[in-house]
């Protein structure tokens, strides 16, 4: 009887344990070696609203200040005998709601849905058509690339995002990851589409993330990972308790305060 019983508690162990690793693992369908075809050269695409920094340089610095206006020089000259112009004091322009962004001498541009690589090949197009410089190179960089994650992660937070592309398994790995109490299978990222908030569930624990249109993440997107059911719990408990605590704690101050005017 004794050794049915020891049985009996083994096998609740054994049981418990895998099924907080079925709660906790990633990718648990993946096998060693699992290749999984993911978009190709992918890259943040600009949307209205988006705030950017646009770049002309040219061998002839006099001839790119007028496509920098607000931006000084500096002689620093690279292999190629390309003058570039400091970023300390770049401009900061605004995608309107259109999607058009207005630039110096070329006017306005339609940018929206363009990579920034994209941007600058169209305004190097431009200005080599108006025959303004011959050779310009343009670097155009985003000025408010950045994600939040919010909920049951190690460090909830707003990042700012220094790549083109970043993935929301990146997005957690910068929240430090999912605390013990955070839901794998229930990691919600919230998008603006079209002026409508769009909200796309994902499962961590299953190799479907990589198909999904959220697993690369875009500007101003936010991932919410919600408590399971044991921290709402435990959420609940220490509410409650706190409450009683504060009750307790007032009709003591009520009966102390009676004890001394009775006296």
């Amino acid at each position: 009887m004794k050794h049915l019983k020891l049985l009996i508690v083994v096998a609740a162990l054994i049981l418990g344990s895998c099924n907080v690793q079925q709660r906790v693992l990633y990718l648990q369908d993946v096998e060693n070696g699992s290749e999984i075809t993911l978009p190709k050269n992918y890259q943040i695409r600009i949307k209205p609203l988006d705030q950017i920094t646009v770049v002309v340089n040219s061998k002839d610095p006099l001839l790119a200040q007028p496509f920098n206006s607000s931006t000084s020089y500096q002689s620093l000259s690279n292999a190629g005998g390309v003058t570039n112009a400091t970023e300390s004091s770049l401009q900061v322009m605004t995608v309107d709601e259109k999607g058009y962004l207005t630039l110096p001498i070329i006017g306005r541009i339609k940018c929206e849905g363009m990579t920034r690589l994209e941007l600058a090949r169209e305004i190097e197009e431009r200005i080599k058509e108006s025959n303004y410089i011959a050779e310009p190179q343009v670097n155009v960089r985003f000025a408010n690339l950045c994600i939040s994650v919010l909920g049951e992660v190690n460090r909830p937070g707003r990042y700012d995002i220094q790549s083109d592309k970043i993935t929301i398994l990146d997005a957690l790995a910068l929240a430090g990851d999912l605390t013990i109490f955070g839901e794998r299978d229930n990691v919600a990222v919230i998008r603006e589409v079209d002026g409508k908030s769009v909200i796309t569930k994902l499962d961590l624990r299953s190799s479907d993330i990589f198909t999904s249109p959220c697993y690369y993440l875009e500007q101003n997107d936010v991932v919410v990972v919600s408590p399971n059911k044991y921290k709402a719990a435990t959420a609940e408990i220490n509410q409650n308790r706190t409450f009683w605590i504060s009750i307790a704690s007032t009709g003591i101050a009520l009966a102390t305060l009676l004890i001394t005017l009775i006296k």
